[in-house]
């Protein structure tokens, strides 16, 4: 999977893609429910790549967390990871620019969260190519490439520095317990659902957009010469600052009602009908 303009200005060979930038989430998105990438999906994102257009993933997961996955694939290109955080470069290894999360702002969130809705379960994701994910009691972990780290006391979150902070709880489901950060600390830390008990607590004003926004500024890309692909609330930033969102079809109700076009499932070769139907239009 290349990443980067492969035909020089000027060329004799195939017209330019449409897009000069092609954006991606990971899971749900690019990936399929079996954490693989189609044959179709990454015939059409060469075919662009081929045709001048850079592709780049840009995933709520940390750099830890989206490294091997992105190794696995044969990605080399520029990643934009842990929500817009972390501009990694998975050729060379190298994390190119991280912002961290204040860990008193944080602290505070969460004390002033849990006098409103009453105790939550919280995991924590340390800054670093190689940052640790914690979790804490009641934490409900999901599969990843990545093991979690138990902690007992709370304290032990504020030993290193961090880009974020994950919440679940035992009677709101995702979207309510959003709702109910954002009301509580929304003037205090970012917050966003990004998948299936998924619940983040991020620095303030951090989103995809920022971080995809300094990723294309790198390769001299115009955010009116992007089309982005997601499918939860997360990738909403994205696909403002995007010439073209397109949600899949799995995607979250929020994510649909302002896309500006559905494609198929992540596991349909949503990706590729778009850029089939783009690159023959040409």
């Amino acid at each position: 999977m290349s990443a980067s303009p492969a035909v020089p200005s000027g060329s004799s060979g195939p017209a330019a893609f449409p897009y000069r930038l092609i954006a991606t989430d990971l899971d749900g998105t690019l990936l399929r429910s079996d954490d693989t990438v189609s044959e179709r999906t990454r015939a059409a994102l060469d075919a662009a790549t081929a045709r001048g257009a850079a592709h780049i993933v840009v995933t709520g997961r940390a750099v830890p967390w989206t490294k091997q996955i992105l190794a696995n694939l044969g990605y080399r290109g520029l990643a934009v990871c842990a929500q817009g955080a972390q501009v990694y470069d998975a050729g060379s290894g190298r994390l190119l620019t991280s912002v961290t999360l204040d860990r008193r702002v944080a602290e505070q969130a969460l004390l002033r969260l849990e006098k409103e809705v009453g105790t939550v379960a919280v995991a924590a994701s340390r800054d670093g190519v190689d940052g640790e994910v914690l979790a804490g009691p009641g934490y409900r972990v999901h599969d990843g490439p990545l093991p979690y780290v138990p902690f007992e006391n709370r304290e032990t979150i504020w030993r290193q520095p961090l880009n974020k902070l994950y919440i679940q709880h035992g009677q709101l489901d995702d979207d309510e317990l959003a709702k109910a950060a954002r009301a509580a600390v929304g003037d205090l830390v970012g917050v966003v659902m990004a998948g299936e008990g998924i619940v983040e607590l991020l620095p303030l004003g951090l989103t995809k957009a920022k971080g995809l926004a300094l990723a294309a500024r790198r390769l001299k890309i115009r955010a009116a010469e992007t089309i982005a692909f997601g499918d939860m609330p997360n990738d909403l930033p994205m696909f403002a600052w995007a010439g073209r969102g397109v949600a899949m079809e799995n995607a979250h109700e929020e994510l649909l009602t302002v896309a500006d076009e559905v494609t198929a499932s992540n596991d349909e070769d949503g990706i590729a009908l778009v850029l089939e139907r783009l690159a023959a239009a040409q």
